[in-house]
């Protein structure tokens, strides 16, 4: 059985690698149809999803239109595939993550390395085409999301308050939500345009006010020792010493 492990490469080829498992396990894809929905989930996360036409996607794939609707019924159809793909992919690496161990602030740190790499390469209209275009498939998608991020806040900040990492006092269930919640509101294009921020950077600042938010002494001790670990400067320099 194909084992989750961290996996080397750019972030298109972690998506493939992990839609090929997401499909491993659902078993019920046909070689020709995992192939159109591993090689078409890139593409919309490179190019947006208004801007590519089923044209656009057979010529891509080097496929022809017949053998693109023989199976998908219509671009619909193609996305929403890809989108159950994208969203069990997101979960087994965050299951990964979450399974490695580590203390909350590490791992805290870790799921955040993973979400700037998927936000460097994901085109800044995806959430907008999404939501506009494909209303039904962006409400099934956030559902989907939406539980996964939940579970992974609450069991993370339940974790960090047994470590004295997190205060007692915060309400796990209450802050997993407010997480949530505010994972949508980077992506509105009427409080952040993409023409005057990025996404990353939207993203570096709410990380940075949630996990302090919510960490003791402690848990700010450890984190700013892991950032400063994790900073170029101080690698060129333990470098230098051995």
């Amino acid at each position: 059985m194909i084992g989750l492990r961290p996996i080397e490469g750019n972030i298109f080829s972690i998506f493939r690698f992990q839609c090929e498992f997401c499909v491993y396990l659902r078993g019920d894809l046909e070689n020709k149809k995992k192939h159109i929905l591993m090689e078409t989930l890139p593409l919309f996360l490179k190019f947006g999803i208004k801007s590519l036409t089923m044209d656009d996607i057979a010529r891509k794939l080097c496929i022809s239109k017949k053998t693109l609707y023989a199976h998908v019924k219509d671009k619909e159809d193609l996305l929403e595939n890809a989108v159950v793909l994208f969203s069990k992919s997101e979960q087994h690496q965050i299951e990964e993550i979450c399974g490695r161990g580590l203390n909350a602030i590490d791992e805290s740190l870790e799921i955040k390395r993973w979400v700037l790499e998927m936000l460097q390469n994901i085109h800044p209209s995806v959430a907008y085409d999404m939501e506009k275009f494909h209303p039904r498939v962006h409400q099934k998608m956030l559902a989907s999301r939406q539980e996964i991020i939940y579970k992974c806040v609450f069991e993370n900040i339940v974790k960090g308050q047994k470590d004295g990492l997190y205060r007692k006092e915060i309400n796990p269930d209450v802050l997993a939500k407010l997480y949530v919640g505010r994972m949508e509101v980077m992506f509105d294009q009427n409080l952040f345009p993409s023409k005057e921020y990025n996404v990353s950077d939207i993203y570096m600042e709410w990380f940075s006010y949630h996990i302090h938010g919510m960490a003791t002494a402690k848990g700010i001790e450890l984190l700013n020792k892991n950032i400063l670990n994790s900073s170029p400067s101080t690698k060129k320099k333990s470098t230098k010493k051995q």
